[in-house]
């Protein structure tokens, strides 16, 4: 067994600020951290060799290591990898269940699966379905964090797990909550993405005062969802999904809302890792369909970013539904 009480796998930009975050403002960083990446990355090699990347230097307390078995022996393990390849880690994962029962593993990611529409917590439960799971929400961006802006959090379980890890992480940089709904505030948390790709069309198209319409109406059919989904409706209004808008809608940190941007722009751009809710988007849309649950200003956005339709066109049908009260 390591010395260290946490490692996070994934050494990304927020991989590697939640290390730092780790090792430098909560009571289990005072014996180290263990920092995870494969070495066959770049990213990896390069932060190995230097210390640093564009957004802060490791700390002393922060040791790298590209040994997965290493980097599981440890009370808890954090981990921040794209959701989209979440399944390969798992199965990367899955050799060394025997020995990580009482292991806790805090995911930080917020997708849904492409293809599956499965949340991370139900991918994990196929591919591994042991240790003590939890997941970590809320509004926050590395630079943020960094700049010393406190902000606030929500660590989510089906256990009382999540109370342990709320008062083991929290800090006068970030205040941790814990939820009472382990599917919505995941869905909360993936769809929120979504939600920023809209916002951003919006201030591409020059039209933010529609923001303040999406912030009312996007909440009401993410609930329909997060419900038909077996979560609590409600959980659309707290912080994983209604409380990250701020960070998501309007931030110019906000890798979804400069992809729609982008996109309302008619600049070509990849879609990349980092704008998770373009993945997102297909597999809510096509789950949304097969469940029967109506999600207009969803269906309106995946019109537009995968079938080619205007979005101009798409935002003016809206406006031509049928009238109904504000929260149906």
């Amino acid at each position: 067994m390591s010395k260290n009480k946490a490692s996070v796998i994934g050494c990304g930009r927020w991989g590697t600020c939640l290390a730092w975050y780790a090792a430098t403002k909560t009571k289990i960083g005072a014996d180290g951290v263990l920092l995870y990446g494969k070495s066959e990355f770049e990213d990896y090699r390069q932060l190995a060799k230097s210390r640093k990347n564009s957004y802060l230097t490791l700390p002393k307390n922060i040791e790298m290591t590209d040994d997965l078995e290493k980097a599981l022996s440890v009370p808890l393990v954090i981990i921040s990898v794209g959701t989209q390849v979440f399944r390969t880690l798992c199965k990367e994962i899955a050799p060394h269940k025997n020995r990580l029962k009482d292991t806790i593993f805090l995911l930080s990611m917020k997708g849904l699966e492409r293809g599956s529409a499965k949340t991370v917590s139900e991918i994990w439960g196929e591919e591994v379905g042991c240790g003590k799971l939890a997941v970590l929400a809320g509004p926050g961006h590395v630079q943020d964090y960094l700049s010393g802006t406190p902000t606030v959090a929500l660590i989510d379980s089906k256990s009382d797990v999540k109370i342990k890890l709320a008062h083991e992480l929290s800090s006068p940089l970030i205040r941790m909550y814990y939820g009472e709904d382990f599917i919505g505030t995941q869905i909360g948390a993936a769809l929120k993405n979504v939600v920023g790709i809209t916002a951003g069309i919006l201030d591409g198209l020059g039209w933010q005062g529609l923001k303040g319409g999406l912030i009312v109406r996007a909440p009401v059919e993410v609930g329909r969802y997060i419900k038909a989904r077996g979560g609590k409706a409600m959980s659309a209004y707290g912080l994983a999904h209604l409380g990250d808008y701020e960070a998501t809608l309007f931030s110019a940190y906000s890798h979804n809302r400069m992809f729609g941007e982008n996109f309302a722009k008619g600049e070509k751009q990849a879609t990349d890792r980092l704008a998770e809710g373009y993945y997102t988007l297909k597999a809510v849309h096509e789950s949304s369909i097969k469940l029967g649950v109506e999600m207009p200003i969803i269906a309106a956005l995946y019109r537009a970013i995968y079938k080619g339709a205007d979005i101009k066109k798409e935002i003016a049908a809206l406006f031509r539904r049928d009238i109904k009260s504000e929260f149906k």
